[in-house]
């Protein structure tokens, strides 16, 4: 198995290659066939992910957007069932209004340096994600921490990814850190926002081998690879196990 390209999913815990999750998926799209040619037409029967709604995301970014890039192009390929409503970022040089822009989606520039405290920039940017009907907030290279204020606006429904395996290397400089502590295998997640920085419950995670004479720069590129891969999965999962248990927010 390459390890360059396995992804980790928890739980339950199995790794898997791009090749064989892809495989596991048609298997479990040809028994879910098969059950619905067996039960029939029956307007009691919960919805396939093919026919609910689909998920009505709200994207925070700082940088250069390439993981809201890799979050739009899955649900163009019909791979995540979702539509992106609003782009917020907090830096007026980010590439991400760029790329939005060249899709038509909306993007929203809030730029944290005109408020007197986080929570203040937190209410903007629930206010904002609520007037677009948001039900999931998606973290994608925001380099902000975030409050209470967002977290409750958005109760157990704030993803973000994280450049390493958690919880190892939370926090700034994550894959300096890696490098530094001489570890073999790094990675990166995506988790659950809690106000603990890089705390909350992971959803998934991809395994990255440190190769020898591995660069800061070498060595965030194949992460980030990972990190387009495994979040549109990451945000289908943990919609779907949230969705059983935990109303929309209103």
């Amino acid at each position: 198995m390459n390890i360059e390209t396995a992804a980790l999913i928890s739980p339950p815990l199995a790794i898997l290659s791009t090749d064989s999750a892809h495989a596991s998926q048609a298997s479990v799209d040809t028994a879910d066939e098969a059950d619905e040619a067996k039960s029939g037409s029956n307007e009691s029967e919960p919805k396939s992910e093919a026919e609910s709604e689909p998920l009505r995301l709200g994207v925070m970014a700082s940088g250069s957007g390439s993981n809201f890039e890799a979050i739009a192009a899955a649900i163009e390929a019909g791979r995540l069932n979702a539509t992106i409503e609003l782009v917020i970022y907090n830096n007026p040089q980010a590439r991400v209004a760029e790329r939005a822009a060249k899709r038509q989606i909306p993007a929203e520039l809030i730029d944290h340096r005109t408020f007197t405290s986080r929570e203040a920039l937190d209410d903007e940017i629930a206010r904002r994600f609520k007037g677009c009907n948001v039900e999931w907030v998606i973290m994608a290279g925001w380099m902000r921490r975030v409050t209470e204020r967002l977290l409750s606006a958005f109760p157990s429904r704030i993803l973000n990814i994280h450049p390493s395996l958690l919880p190892s290397f939370p926090g700034i400089r994550s894959v300096e850190q890696a490098l530094n502590a001489g570890v073999k295998i790094t990675g990166c997640s995506v988790h659950f926002v809690e106000l603990i920085v890089d705390s909350g419950p992971i959803v998934m995670q991809a395994a990255v081998p440190i190769l020898p004479g591995d660069s800061v720069e070498s060595l965030q590129a194949r992460i980030q690879q990972q990190e387009h891969v495994i979040f549109p999965q990451a945000i289908a999962l943990a919609a779907q196990k949230v969705s059983a248990t935990i109303p929309a927010t209103s």
